[in-house]
């Protein structure tokens, strides 16, 4: 019988990740300020943009939005954050936001 080892998981170590449930994906992949100083993009994740949706634009709670995403209240804590801070970094310094898929999403 084979054993089973840390290092032998496709994602490494730690708990394997769940799926995030999103009800929408963006119309808009990219916003480009005028004029461009800095041309380096900024990438938001597909999550990220749910978490600010349901929070900002439909004023959900965190642990509404938890349940609609199927995950827990602090995921939805950390990618609201996160998307937070890459919005007003590309605000500040003048660089394009890029939306882009990233880690594990299934679309309801």
């Amino acid at each position: 019988m084979p054993r089973w080892r840390w290092g032998c998981r496709k994602f490494g170590r730690g708990r394997p990740p769940s799926w995030l449930f999103l009800y929408s994906l963006p119309n808009v992949k990219e916003f480009v300020p005028q004029p461009m100083l800095n041309p380096q993009p900024i990438e938001l994740s597909y999550a990220e943009y749910e978490v600010l949706r349901l929070l900002d634009l439909e004023g959900l709670t965190q642990e509404e939005a938890a349940n609609k995403m199927n995950t827990s209240r602090a995921t939805v804590w950390r990618l609201a954050e996160s998307a937070r801070k890459k919005i007003a970094q590309a605000l500040t310094e003048s660089r394009p936001l890029i939306i882009q898929p990233k880690g594990e999403i299934k679309r309801v």
